[in-house]
């Protein structure tokens, strides 16, 4: 079933290609430019040899999906380094692990942009777009990049679960939300597994973030994220009925 969402009229010249232009091409937040360029200039000894992205990463995934995985942003010498989404760092290998065994990424490796994954019935973003100093963007900043995840928003139209990483993701999809006009009902407070009905069909999900911080300490298992992702994923197909 479709997801029945407001929709500006813009978007219907829009598309998830342009998007991805707009983004890559923003310069809305120069501490965090200036954060990523100076990072894709001194790299690490590992990555010494590759070129880094270094610029705002773009969402991706299945235009037609109806899962949507929303994280923080890009990390330092993940994303800003391959120039996608949680690519080529330790919580890109947590995240698309765990898509791979649900059906949703063809590989459950993914370590830069032209490694052949592909997501299915997925998309996934982030409420920032650069990596940020600490991997703490500003306020100011999530609400600069809020206008990308809209657009993303109202061209994914199939959407009946959102996955938030994080209470920052679930903060900002939420005034997202709100910003393009959808009532938003009282939901629980954050915690792993709590779940967000917020009508027409739509149930946003919450985990705790995939970073290393979570997965390294067991705060976050393969076993517990599967549960979450699973929850998510019988909504998105209809099986939770």
């Amino acid at each position: 079933m479709a997801r029945p969402a407001p929709r500006r009229a813009a978007a219907l010249a829009d598309s998830l290609e342009q998007v991805a232009e707009d983004v890559v091409a923003c310069d809305r937040c120069p501490r965090l430019r200036r954060w990523c360029r100076a990072v894709a200039e001194l790299k690490v000894r590992r990555y010494r040899d590759q070129a880094y992205w270094g610029r705002p990463v773009p969402g991706f995934g299945d235009p037609a999906a109806r899962l949507l995985v929303v994280g923080l942003a890009p990390a330092a010498h993940g994303g800003n380094r391959t120039g996608r989404v949680f690519t080529g760092d330790r919580s890109g290998d947590f995240l698309f692990a765990a898509l791979h065994r649900e059906g949703f990424a063809s590989q459950p490796v993914s370590a830069g942009r032209d490694d052949g994954l592909r997501l299915t019935d997925c998309y996934v973003t982030a409420v920032a777009r650069c990596a940020p100093p600490a991997n703490k963007p500003l306020p100011i900043e999530i609400a600069r990049c809020r206008a990308y995840l809209a657009r993303e928003w109202a061209l994914l139209p199939r959407v009946r679960s959102v996955l938030a990483l994080g209470r920052v993701a679930r903060d900002g999809f939420l005034a997202m939300l709100r910003e393009a006009g959808q009532p938003v009902p009282p939901g629980p407070d954050f915690g792993h597994g709590t779940r967000h009905d917020l009508g027409q069909g739509l149930l946003l999900v919450c985990s705790y973030h995939v970073s290393q911080q979570n997965t390294f300490t067991g705060r976050l298992t393969p076993q517990s994220f599967d549960a979450v992702l699973e929850v998510a994923k019988a909504h998105a197909l209809g099986r939770d009925r």
